[in-house]
């Protein structure tokens, strides 16, 4: 599989709009995570050298190599999240003439569907920590960047959704319970999360603009 990280942004969007299955919703996802990471940084890079921010900096710096690293991950689950959807499907292309045959490819299923699922938990956790990063940096950054902080906060939220998203649409096919109950949990409480973020974000945006 060609690295759909090394593709310009008009043959990213070009392949994701085709009729490829790959990428999709997933890679779109990490992408969207990837872009909401490199706000944060253009936010940080505008606040750290300048005087008005001294009491800051030590912070906004901690901030911004914490968040290049998480652009950086999700940059690479573009791929990641293509793999699994390509290996989900081959295994509905394994062979089923015989009972063992039937019985091997649903299991083959069921362990790749969990594969499939987990790549877009972590983008979405990955996504999450975006956020929290964004909430900060509107609050301390420097405020003549503060929409983009905005913009970070919103793309981490689309991408945190989408990959949510997509988590649940491969746990609809998983039939350990005790598996998809906990994934639930955790997604519920990743979506409450990611609703506060936003709205803090958003709000110190607007009093900001007032």
């Amino acid at each position: 599989m060609s690295d759909l990280t090394k593709l310009s942004c008009q043959e990213f969007l070009k392949k994701l709009s085709s009729n490829a299955p790959t990428p999709g919703g997933g890679g779109g996802a990490a992408m969207a995570g990837a872009l909401a990471a490199a706000l944060t940084s253009m936010v940080g890079n505008l606040t750290v050298g300048k005087h008005d921010f001294a009491e800051q900096e030590a912070e906004v710096k901690e901030i911004l190599q914490d968040v290049e690293g998480l652009r950086l991950q999700l940059l690479n689950l573009v791929n990641a999240d293509a793999e699994v959807f390509n290996n989900f499907m081959a295994c509905y292309r394994m062979p089923r003439g015989t009972d063992l045959e039937k019985f091997s490819r649903a299991q083959a299923i069921q362990r790749a569907a969990k594969q499939a699922a987990e790549v877009p938990l972590k983008i979405a956790k990955l996504s999450l920590e975006v956020m929290r990063h964004a909430e900060r940096i509107a609050a301390i950054g420097n405020q003549g960047a503060i929409t983009d902080a905005a913009c970070s906060a919103i793309l981490g939220r689309a991408a945190l959704r989408s990959a949510l998203y997509n988590v649940i649409v491969n746990l609809k096919i998983i039939k350990d319970d005790f598996y998809t109950q906990d994934m639930y949990r955790k997604l519920e409480a990743m979506e409450q999360e990611a609703n506060c973020l936003e709205k803090s974000t958003l709000a110190t945006t607007d009093e900001v603009l007032a």
